[in-house]
């Protein structure tokens, strides 16, 4: 061990004369740890929060859509494909139509975002058919819509629809049910304004854990989209793309926009969810700045502490000096001193952080309304850099409180210390 380090250790040992030192080096470590420990876990709970929410939208969705400017269906889109085929970071598409209709059950009625899809497209994109919970996963790949029912049968064919928990639960529907599909076409008639009409037969029932995609979402297979929406036969609305460089999404989507030609428009998931993004990444940084002054305040423990260890230990800083140990020397002893506090609270701090944040994600302890934070509990996610940044923000505070006492521990005149001992 080096002679500044045992020294450094030696004085923060509690002796007799010294027991409000020590106590107040106690204090200092608690401090430091109480943050270290809120900083950890306030942005495990940011991270979490942000991850999980990133994570179910793109379960759901995709990371990129190219559509037509004018909104028209795609009529060629395995052409289209084609050529965006061999863009850099592009893992997976797949057609889709989307459109606003109004489904009315038994019950209730309920405006919804309809989906139509083609299964097999599908599954390269998204991890939809995993969050299936009720029925069967698989019912719109049997697309023919007469799977099991003999010819001579009087049971009605229906096409098959997947919804999301909350509008089950909103409409009073379940598997097995039939729903009522209507789509506004437009077209203004002396009856009114007309609309099409499909009925369709719940096959399954979904939750991706977004409370807005369960209640307002439903899935049918594309061709009975385009029956709906009065399509051309072999057309799509959108082309959905995955990609495995999520931060980097606006340029591939650039890329495949140019690929694509003219006339078309691309949308990504960072343009779509932007504001909510955009807020947690500003309250993660508000957060860090705000719990970080709890590290501050503790730091100025670490200043009394020094201040008072140069008091009490004058005597020993005079005839250290006198046998030879420099000013560095001296200066080094009490700057360690100061870390030393530091690094056991920031050890002690993120121990007590991280366990309490796995603790509280693991048994989802903190509940959350779902209808208005999207998500049924409060996510912690710990992630080394942001335990490393914590760590190394809270040491050099720790270090910048040590360079005034040690500096005043440095400039002490021997002589004039030993002359009133």
């Amino acid at each position: 061990m080096r002679f500044e380090a045992f020294i450094a250790l030696r004085y923060l040992r509690a002796k007799r004369k010294q027991t409000m030192v020590s106590v107040i080096s106690t204090i200092s470590i608690l401090g430091i740890a109480s943050g270290v420990m809120a900083l950890v876990i306030a942005l495990a709970f940011s991270t979490g929060f942000k991850e999980d929410v990133q994570a179910k939208i793109l379960g759901a969705t995709s990371a990129i859509n190219l559509l037509r400017i004018d909104r028209t269906p795609i009529k060629n889109y395995e052409e289209v494909l084609r050529k965006v085929e061999g863009v850099p970071h592009v893992t997976g598409s797949a057609p889709a139509i989307f459109n606003q209709v109004f489904i009315a059950g038994s019950a209730n009625n309920q405006g919804a975002a309809l989906k139509g899809i083609n299964p097999a497209w599908e599954k390269q994109v998204s991890d939809f058919f995993s969050h299936v919970i009720e029925g069967d996963p698989h019912a719109l790949d049997k697309h023919d819509r007469g799977e099991n029912v003999p010819a001579d049968s009087n049971i009605p064919i229906f096409d098959k629809i997947i919804i999301g928990k909350e509008m089950s639960r909103a409409m009073g529907v379940y598997v097995g049910d039939t729903l009522k599909v209507l789509y506004p076409m437009g077209k203004l008639t002396p009856l009114g304004m007309t609309a099409s009409e499909k009925t369709f037969r719940v096959a399954a029932v979904f939750e991706s854990g977004l409370w807005d995609i369960d209640a307002n979402w439903a899935y049918v297979h594309i061709d009975a989209a385009r029956r709906l929406f009065s399509f051309p036969q072999g057309s799509a609305l959108v082309l959905q793309f995955k990609i495995d460089d999520l931060e980097n999404a606006e340029a591939i989507a650039e890329n495949i926009r140019a690929k694509a030609g003219p006339g078309f428009v691309t949308t990504t998931w960072i343009e779509l969810n932007k504001p909510l993004f955009s807020a947690l990444k500003l309250e993660k940084l508000v957060l860090f700045l705000t719990i970080g002054l709890i590290v501050f305040v503790a730091s100025l423990n670490i200043v009394t502490t020094l201040i008072m260890m140069v008091l009490e230990k004058q005597g020993d800083i005079a005839i250290l000096t006198a046998m030879g140990a420099t000013a560095r020397t001296i200066q080094k002893v009490f700057l360690l001193q100061g870390l030393i506090i530091g690094l056991i609270g920031t050890v002690i701090g993120n121990i007590l952080g991280i366990g309490i944040s796995w603790f509280l994600n693991a048994y989802k302890i903190i509940k959350l309304d779902a209808e208005i934070y999207s998500i049924p509990y409060v996510p912690f996610h710990i992630r080394g850099w942001d335990a490393v940044l914590i760590s190394g923000t809270a040491i050099l505070i720790s270090y910048l409180a040590t360079i005034y006492p040690a500096r005043s521990a440095a400039k002490l005149d021997p002589v004039e210390v030993l002359r009133y001992e």
